[in-house]
Parts: structure tokens; C-alpha cells; sequence
């Protein structure tokens, strides 16, 4: 299970997936140059979802297919610093896909 966190430092915002720097997968689709936020609904928090979404899941389309639900729904809802893990990133995308958490 991987843990993926973020923070904000004095030198801007660190993202990481179990202490790596989290790819932003800027080859499946760049949103934007100016690298992740999360707190709001724009491209950069785009970015951060996709990256997210493509590493968790190791399937490029579904990633793509699920990106902006997944940034409304869960990245534009995280604090200042966090974590997710793989479970936390399963559930919400039970519910994004309509499924059941039960």
C-alpha cells in the first residue's frame, strides 16, 4: 500500500508517494507548468490528480478518465498538509464511480 503525502515548505509545495517525489505525468496530459496544489479547483490541483490517480491505479486512460472528479472531489478538499493512502484513493473513487463503501 503506498502513502502519498503533501506539504507546503518554505520552498513551495512538496508532494511525495512513500518519500519519492511523486511524477506529475506531465506525458499523459500537462495541465499546467507550474507544478501541484490541492485546497481548490483549477490545473494545478488537475495535475496533482492525475499524477495521483496514475500512479495508484497503473492504467494511463482510467486515470484520465477519472481526473477531474477526482480533483473536485478529493484534492480541492485536502488541507494544507496530508496524506493519502491507497485505501483513502479506493474509497473515494467507490464513490466517484458510484459504487458502495459498505
Amino acid at each position: 500500500m503506498a502513502t502519498y503525502t503533501g506539504a507546503r515548505t518554505i520552498d513551495g509545495v512538496e508532494v511525495k508517494v512513500d518519500g519519492a517525489q511523486l511524477d506529475p505525468r506531465t506525458d499523459l496530459k500537462r495541465f499546467t507548468n507550474r507544478g501541484f496544489e490541492w485546497t481548490y479547483e483549477g490545473v494545478e490541483p488537475s495535475q496533482l490528480a492525475l499524477a495521483l490517480l496514475a500512479h495508484h491505479l497503473e492504467d494511463e486512460q482510467r486515470a484520465l478518465s477519472l481526473c477531474k472528479n477526482f480533483m473536485c472531489q478529493v484534492v480541492a478538499n485536502l488541507d494544507n498538509d496530508w496524506e493519502l493512502t491507497s485505501d483513502d484513493i479506493d474509497k473515494a473513487l467507490t464513490i466517484i464511480e458510484g459504487g458502495s463503501t459498505s
